[in-house]
């Protein structure tokens, strides 16, 4: 089983994931971030590379500003999931387009699907 399947072996699904109720509208931040905070090590490196990104001082762990983010914080926030070494640089940071459910970045195994390791 791959690490982006659930128990019953159906694939993670990014809209499976949170709350889209209290979300922008789609057309308006077409993209949502999905963290895995339990694998965070504090590297530091995606609150280098993108404004959305910051160093939470009380947890030592990074956090997003937001978890849905717009077509103009869209490379940024690409950067810091490919940047992330965590998961021996698979990263704990993905972004995914919400109209189609699929993993832009970092999409280790080059197929849209959600590679989140729970």
């Amino acid at each position: 089983m791959s690490e982006s399947e659930e128990s019953d072996g159906g694939p993670v699904r990014a809209s499976d994931i949170g709350s889209d109720e209290d979300a922008p509208p789609i057309a308006e931040k077409p993209y949502k971030i999905i963290f895995e905070a339990n694998k965070c090590f504090a590297a530091g490196r995606c609150a280098e590379v993108a404004d959305n990104w910051e160093m939470d001082l009380a947890t030592n762990l990074a956090k997003p500003k937001s978890y849905f983010v717009g077509e103009d914080e869209l490379e940024e926030n690409i950067r810091a999931a490919e940047i992330c070494p965590a998961k021996k640089g698979r990263g704990v940071i993905h972004v995914v387009d919400r109209r189609t459910d699929e993993e832009i970045a970092p999409d280790p195994n080059g197929d849209g699907t959600l590679s989140v390791d729970w």
